[in-house]
């Protein structure tokens, strides 16, 4: 489809928020008034738009939906410093200031918007859903619901000594904080390398999809509170229609978790699976499939009540 967007900024918590807004390329979802629903979307982990966000957003696009696109402060196109900082409720924050910014844009109607994430925004997303509140749709692929499994899956498929190793970068990060410095790691590495994720497709899964400007590091301090990070606890009071798409060869995000939140749901959750792993997700046929279904779910969910 090519590259068919506005730049946008907006402002989180004093800082300058930068993305990418894509308009609708039908009025199939457009109400009476002319406006069509909005989807919002960033990355996981150190993840930047032009990691592959665009190619979801087209397609999203091109069914009718405005979506809007963003990158964390700290990353990306957006300000922010330390640079590569990862701040979980700096993030949720963003998210928040995404949303209000999604529901001014001209042409969408502030009433239905929707979400979607993948990876460590595919928690993210059910979070942020739940303190807006009148969120109309999510949808999650790859979820990283719960920071506990996370880290116990670092310890299954690493061993216990490289899950001591990143806790001790993260305490060093932790203690730099007074003195205005921070001690980043990679955040992708070989098997046996540090790295906050050395499965073994990670460095090739996640290095095959980012842009050639990525930096492959990452602000340690937040693994202290990953364990206690878990988007699973809130998934009883999402308010809207969920649709969790579950890798069920997932070496990063746990499936388990992925299904357990589906199931807390209830019935505002619908389950797609794929057995594929944590990046196929974002290219080739597991993508293809993906985005086939996300695009169904936002069209039927969002689409404008009849007179």
């Amino acid at each position: 489809m090519g590259e068919q967007f506005e730049p946008i900024e907006f402002h989180s918590h004093g800082v300058t928020v930068r993305g990418a807004h894509f308009r609708p390329q039908s009025e199939v979802l457009a109400a009476g008034s002319g406006a069509a629903p909005c989807v919002v979307m960033a990355h996981g982990l150190g993840g930047v738009r032009a990691a592959r966000l665009d190619a979801f957003a087209e397609r999203f696009a091109a069914a009718g939906l405005h979506v809007m696109v963003f990158d964390y402060r700290y990353f990306g196109d957006s300000d922010g410093e330390p640079r590569q900082h990862f701040n979980i409720r700096a993030q949720l924050d963003d998210w928040a200031a995404a949303i209000a910014c999604a529901r001014k844009l001209d042409g969408v109607d502030a009433k239905r918007i929707a979400l979607w994430g993948s990876s460590f925004s595919g928690g993210h997303v059910v979070t942020a859903a739940v303190e807006d509140g009148h969120v109309q749709a999510v949808s999650s692929q790859g979820p990283m619901m719960d920071g506990f499994a996370a880290l116990t899956n670092v310890v299954r498929y690493a061993g216990a000594l490289q899950a001591l190793r990143v806790t001790a970068h993260a305490l060093w990060d932790t203690l730099l904080i007074p003195s205005g410095r921070r001690h980043l790691i990679p955040l992708v590495a070989e098997p046996g390398e540090l790295g906050v994720m050395t499965s073994a497709d990670a460095q090739s899964g996640y290095t095959a999809i980012v842009p050639p400007d990525w930096r492959n590091e990452i602000t340690a301090g937040w693994l202290l509170e990953l364990p206690l990070y878990r988007p699973i606890a809130k998934a009883h009071r999402l308010p809207c229609p969920t649709l969790i798409c579950i890798c069920t060869q997932d070496s990063v995000a746990p499936a388990s978790a992925a299904e357990k939140t589906a199931a807390a749901a209830g019935d505002r959750a619908e389950i797609r699976r794929y057995d594929i792993g944590h990046f196929d997700i974002y290219v080739g046929d597991g993508f293809e499939r993906a985005v086939s279904d996300q695009t169904e779910f936002f069209c039927r969910v969002l689409r404008a009540p009849a007179d």
